[in-house]
């Protein structure tokens, strides 16, 4: 082990958590208002409910995906009946339409801010920075997707990258097996990592919000101007002068 390995793969995580956790609680403190998407919808509407879809579907199946790759042993799949081989094929099946769907949902939205002009212009620095990283990641996760179905213990993330994900929870970073991932592997790693340190700062950060309070807030009434209660008189003040 040298000391690149340690600090990409024993130090830098911890970094990029304590980024993502301290920049989150200090944007909620410091800018509840600016804790949104900045919707644009009333700009552009078509490129958008086609691509707005496929890109929020497919990455919820892409971490999904992850979830299970990383988190869940290759022992315990292995108990329940599910063969290595079999999980290959199922992750390239699920994880490569996945990868693909949200790539071309990106796409459509980054054309989309491009060739609209209101929205274009309503397009921040770290909005492109984001869809940049964001771009970078998928197109690596594919990459890797690919090399994993491929075959061979080394693109096998579950013996390599799988368990120092896992030890990173318990404290004990396992750097060395980190280390003998293939370079795809690290890339792709290291473009998530990046991807995570920049979320609290970008509209992405509107993936933590939940709308709670909509469950429980009163309903809101609509009356009709035509008789009843709404079709008093205005008050005098509000008259023309004459």
């Amino acid at each position: 082990m040298n000391w690149l390995d340690l600090l990409l793969w024993g130090i830098l995580p911890y970094v990029v958590v304590a980024v993502l956790v301290g920049g989150t609680v200090w944007r909620y403190r410091y800018d509840k208002f600016g804790w949104t998407t900045r919707s644009s919808e009333l700009y552009e509407s078509r490129l958008l409910r086609i691509g707005s879809p496929l890109f929020h579907f497919g990455l919820l199946v892409v971490i999904i995906g992850h979830f299970i790759g990383l988190v869940i042993p290759e022992s315990l799949t292995a108990r329940m009946g599910l063969s290595e081989h079999a999980y290959h094929v199922q992750a390239l099946a699920l994880g490569g339409i996945a990868g693909i769907s949200t790539l071309i949902g990106v796409a459509i939205l980054v054309y989309r801010r491009r060739t609209t002009g209101p929205v274009f212009r309503a397009t921040t620095r770290n909005d492109k920075l984001m869809y940049l990283v964001l771009v970078a990641a998928l197109v690596a996760g594919l990459a890797t997707t690919l090399l994993g179905a491929a075959g061979g213990e080394e693109h096998n993330y579950r013996l390599t990258v799988s368990p120092w994900f896992r030890s990173l929870f318990v404290l004990q970073p396992d750097v060395v097996l980190m280390s003998e991932a293939s370079t795809g592997f690290h890339l792709h790693t290291l473009i998530g990592m990046a991807l995570f340190a920049i979320w609290p700062f970008t509209r992405l950060v509107h993936a933590f919000t939940a709308p709670v309070a909509y469950l429980f807030r009163p309903y809101i009434v609509y009356r009709s101007r035509e008789g009843g209660p709404a079709a008093r008189p205005a008050a005098r003040g509000w008259e023309r002068q004459r």
